[in-house]
């Protein structure tokens, strides 16, 4: 099979002719001069750990020399600011207010800081609500606040069958809301995505946050899968609570995330996780190390969370930069990735004869992710599929994450500004051939 760097050569404009995209001539594989992946190896899981330009990874490093060149200097007093015009970059980009956005290592921990800061009534009444597509370490995490108190909280599934349309979702949460107080329980908080991980496929999230503040919930918005890939605009969305990972979709190093919290919650968020300088207590006065200044104090407990490299978060300005000098800006890129992933989904699955998945009107596709159904029992599907996901990089050179839904095996694959459609007939080739080598029963043998 042909490298990505082979691809690249033979690939060019027709790639950005194929999804519509003449505005943007560098998209497509002449993108991967800008990235360091393997020749031989092509990256089609965005969705997991992202990938940052060498130009972004340079600012990176500059960063952390200045921080070997004078340590005190540089962390104590440069750094913060720079923080805050990575902030103000992200807050831009979000329609939020640069004083409602913080940064944090990770989506997980951005989950943890808001539910950890929750406190739950003594009438042991209180319910989160989440769906069962709930990324794991999220719902890990939901399930540690239920053990944790011992009884002052409880949590609620909400379980939804793909496909199915937004009203069915909605459906769902209502009637959850009902089987909740019917029970004697009352909601408190729903945690719901802007784009699940497995299927990535988008969410009706705008509807879901409405649908909280109808009935009185706090709306926790895991949008991992979110800025860099959906257009967002918190302002008008107004959640109780958001998070997106910027290492996935907006280009910064990994690991960097931003918490957006609205001035009307920021005194429920006490503390950091883990628990730092920040943190203010009701019974006693400690001393701070960090310099003193005039920021809110939600932003002043995130500027310095112990000494860890932080780097990543002052790239954020620099990725925004990047992304809209030599990208085109954020419009472009969502447009090419998001039509990408719909046209090349279609592809992938007319080279293995099956479908992808979508709903009838079309709202699950509206992201930059895509999920192809494989050509095998679910028996087959069952037994093998991750020696299938164990295989692909050391055999194929790449990654596609695959999961069990319906009966059947299904392939999320990622669209990006480096990937055309070539990649999609390749990838659609590489699955159909690992298929064939689970029907004669490789995966048995090893």
């Amino acid at each position: 099979m042909q490298s990505s760097a082979q691809s690249s050569e033979q690939s060019g404009k027709s790639e950005m002719d194929a999804v519509g995209n003449s505005k943007a001539p560098e998209f497509g594989p002449r993108m991967l001069q800008h990235f360091d992946f393997d020749p031989n190896f092509r990256n089609l899981n965005q969705g997991s750990f992202g990938a940052s330009p060498r130009e972004i990874r340079k600012k990176m490093r500059h960063y952390q020399d200045l921080a070997e060149a004078m340590p005190d200097g540089f962390i104590r007093y440069e750094l913060p600011k720079i923080l805050d015009e990575s902030r103000a970059a992200v807050a831009k980009l979000l329609n939020a207010p640069t004083d409602t956005v913080v940064f944090v290592p990770n989506a997980t921990n951005a989950i943890n800081v808001i539910l950890q800061n929750m406190t739950w009534n003594e009438d042991g009444k209180d319910e989160i609500l989440y769906f069962d597509t709930v990324y794991g370490a999220c719902g890990k995490t939901i399930d540690h606040i239920v053990d944790k108190p011992l009884g002052r909280v409880s949590s609620r599934e909400i379980d939804i069958t793909y496909p199915c349309e937004d009203d069915d979702v909605l459906s769902a949460f209502q009637a959850a809301l009902d089987s909740c107080a019917s029970a004697g329980k009352r909601a408190k908080a729903c945690v719901f995505d802007t784009v699940s991980s497995l299927p990535g496929v988008r969410f009706p999230f705008e509807e879901m946050t409405e649908a909280c503040k109808a009935a009185g919930v706090l709306s926790i918005i895991d949008g991992a899968q979110g800025v860099g890939m959906i257009e967002l605009d918190l302002s008008g969305l107004d959640p109780d609570f958001f998070l997106s990972n910027c290492h996935k979709w907006l280009h910064v190093p990994r690991g960097c995330a931003v918490l957006y919290v609205p001035f009307r919650n920021q005194s429920m968020i006490t503390t950091t996780v883990p628990t730092s300088h920040g943190y203010v207590s009701t019974s006693r006065v400690r001393f701070n190390p960090m310099p003193k200044g005039d920021k809110l104090a939600f932003v002043s407990k995130f500027e310095f969370v112990g000494t860890i490299d932080t780097s990543p978060y002052l790239c954020v300005k620099d990725a925004v930069k990047w992304r809209q000098e030599i990208l085109g800006g954020e419009k472009g890129i969502i447009d090419y990735i998001q039509t990408l992933a719909k046209e090349g989904g279609k592809v992938t699955a007319a080279i293995l004869g099956t479908e992808v998945l979508n709903n009838k009107s079309g709202t699950l596709s509206n992201c930059a992710m895509t999920n192809v159904a494989l050509p095998l029992e679910t028996a087959e599907a069952v037994a093998a599929h991750n020696w299938m996901m164990r295989v692909m990089t050391p055999d194929y050179k790449t990654f596609i994450p695959l999961r069990m839904g319906d009966s059947r095996l299904w392939a999320r694959i990622s669209a990006q500004v480096y990937l055309g459609m070539s990649d999609f007939e390749w990838a659609g080739h590489v699955l159909l051939d690992l298929c064939r080598r689970v029907r004669e029963g490789e995966h048995e043998k090893s």
